[in-house]
C-alpha cells in the first residue's frame, strides 16, 4: 500500500533554518593600562564607562559568511584612564534554509547573538588580568543595533 503526501505537501522534505558556526576566533585584541601601577590603587569612586559596539558581516561562499563582533571601551578619560580595551571577535557561519531576504538579519542579529557570550568573557578575563575587577559588560540587543543601523543607512526623505 503507498502512502499519499499529507496535508499538501510535495513528499519532499523541506529544508529546517539552521545557523551553524563552524568557528569562532580573536581577529584582534588589545588591552591598555596606561597609569599601572598608579591606576591599580584605591578608586575612590566608580569610574565611568565607555563602550562601542559595531558589528559586520560578509560572505564567504556558499552558504558560509564571516560575522565580525567589534566591542571598543575603557574605564577613565586623559590622564585618569584606567583602561582601554578593543576586541574583534569573528566566527564562521553557516547558513541552511534561510529566504534570501532574511540572510543579512540573521549574519547581523543572531551571528553575534551567538558570539557575544564569548566575547564578554575575553573582555572580562583581560580587565581582570590587568588588575581590576572584571567588566561584565550587560547584555546587547542586536535587534536594535540592526534596526539603527539601517535606518542610518536610508537617506532622509524630503532633505535636497
Amino acid at each position: 500500500m503507498a502512502t499519499e503526501p499529507q496535508n499538501g505537501s510535495t513528499g519532499e522534505q523541506e529544508m529546517q533554518p539552521s545557523l551553524n558556526v563552524l568557528a569562532q576566533y580573536i581577529k584582534d585584541l588589545s588591552f591598555e593600562n596606561p597609569n599601572a601601577p598608579r591606576s591599580l590603587g584605591n578608586i575612590q569612586n566608580s569610574p565611568q564607562i565607555a563602550l562601542t559596539v559595531n558589528v559586520n558581516g560578509k560572505p564567504l561562499g556558499g552558504q558560509d559568511y564571516e560575522v565580525e563582533l567589534s566591542i571598543e571601551g575603557g574605564a577613565g578619560e586623559g590622564a585618569g584612564t584606567l583602561f582601554k580595551f578593543e576586541l574583534l571577535y569573528g566566527a564562521v557561519i553557516r547558513l541552511a534554509g534561510i529566504p534570501d531576504d532574511n540572510i543579512h538579519a540573521m549574519v547581523m542579529i543572531e551571528g553575534p547573538r551567538l558570539l557575544f557570550p564569548f566575547a564578554r568573557q575575553i573582555i572580562a578575563d583581560c580587565t581582570r588580568n590587568g588588575g581590576f575587577p572584571p567588566l561584565m559588560i550587560d547584555p546587547i540587543d542586536f535587534v536594535a543595533l540592526y534596526r539603527n543601523r539601517l535606518a542610518q543607512a536610508q537617506p532622509t526623505v524630503g532633505q535636497a
